[in-house]
């Protein structure tokens, strides 16, 4: 029978500032999956190197043309490729594009999909058409900076705001801007990350996310997860280092939760995702549910949302990614 498991390449890396954060994610991964079931391969890309990490702890190059690599003097081809990068090329539709050239299958949504939740402000206009709630934003592109001056800015968005990286998937050059006088200072921090800057109005209110995957038979809505930081907002050190409370299931009343659910579900079926995906939302006091972002590859290590809201559902997270590739591969 072990000639008939399936091989999965776990994808990591990646050219963002969240590469290390990718690295632990395949990690999690790694651990998580049905060794009994499938051959599992990390795959690290950064840049132009694309390596197999192998079973004796050495490594050999990826060769593009077909995705395969040699072991022990064998070609071993991929039958599935499980993308965990945070960031480029495997969050924006680059590397999807390319699994689709060689028609191997993966685990995130299609090109299109990608490069929409990718960059933020795309996203958000185009969800506002099917009456999603999101916080008001205007672009700033590198070089057109004085198309909108400060004062314009503070006119249309209100302050306290959000200037953030409009392209990116990390949680690098975002600030919480008080007064216009910090604006240009916020927006250059954000332009060494993205070359489209998106300014965002506050939202007050309390900050949930949610899980969620669709196969051919069900639909698995994960508990809401509640985030408490001290900090001034969701960043990295909160995300990553500590600095936050994360509690599953959410304190939010039993309506407010199945309103946030099915939600959830409506923008996975409006962006015909596929795989896991989690959605961050603020809940404001008077039970405005506004969506802030929709995370295609979320974290995967042993204490990220996704295997968090997992273990708070009662489910086996090996099951679950054995549901998502078998869903896949038919």
């Amino acid at each position: 029978m072990n000639h008939l498991k399936r091989t999965i390449a776990i994808v990591c890396g990646g050219d963002s500032s969240e590469h290390d954060v990718s690295l632990r994610s395949a990690q999690g991964l790694y651990s998580f999956f049905d060794k009994e079931r499938y051959h599992v391969y990390i795959v690290v890309i950064k840049g132009q190197r694309w390596q197999v990490n192998l079973h004796d702890g050495t490594t050999a190059p990826i060769d593009r043309n077909d995705f395969s690599f040699i072991e022990n003097g064998n070609k071993i081809l991929f039958d599935y490729a499980y993308i965990t990068i945070h960031g480029t090329p495997g969050e924006n539709g680059i590397l999807q594009g390319y699994f689709d050239l060689i028609g191997l299958p993966y685990s995130t949504s299609s090109v299109l999909v990608e490069a929409m939740t990718f960059d933020k402000f795309v996203l958000n206009q185009y969800l506002r058409g099917y009456g999603v709630s999101v916080a008001e934003s205007l672009l700033i592109r590198k070089g057109y900076e004085e198309l909108v001056s400060d004062d314009e800015i503070e006119e249309r968005i209100g302050m306290p705001c959000f200037v953030k990286p409009a392209a990116d998937g990390s949680s690098f050059g975002v600030s919480k801007v008080k007064n216009k006088d910090q604006l240009a200072p916020a927006i250059r921090k954000a332009m060494m990350e993205s070359p489209e800057v998106m300014v965002e109005s506050f939202l007050e209110g309390t900050e949930v996310t949610q899980g969620i995957y669709k196969t051919r038979e069900k639909t698995v809505l994960f508990p809401i997860t509640e985030v408490v930081t001290s900090n001034e907002f969701f960043d990295y050190d909160a995300k990553y280092n500590g600095q936050v409370d994360e509690i599953t299931p959410a304190r939010i009343p039993d309506e407010v939760a199945e309103r946030v659910g099915k939600i959830t579900s409506h923008i996975y079926d409006i962006l015909r995702c596929n795989g896991i995906i989690r959605i961050d939302y603020i809940i404001s006091k008077e039970g405005k549910i506004s969506m802030l972002e929709v995370n295609t590859t979320p974290g995967m290590t042993a204490t990220s949302f996704i295997p968090q809201q997992v273990r708070a559902a009662g489910l086996d997270i090996k099951d679950v990614l054995s549901e998502i590739v078998e869903n896949q591969m038919g």
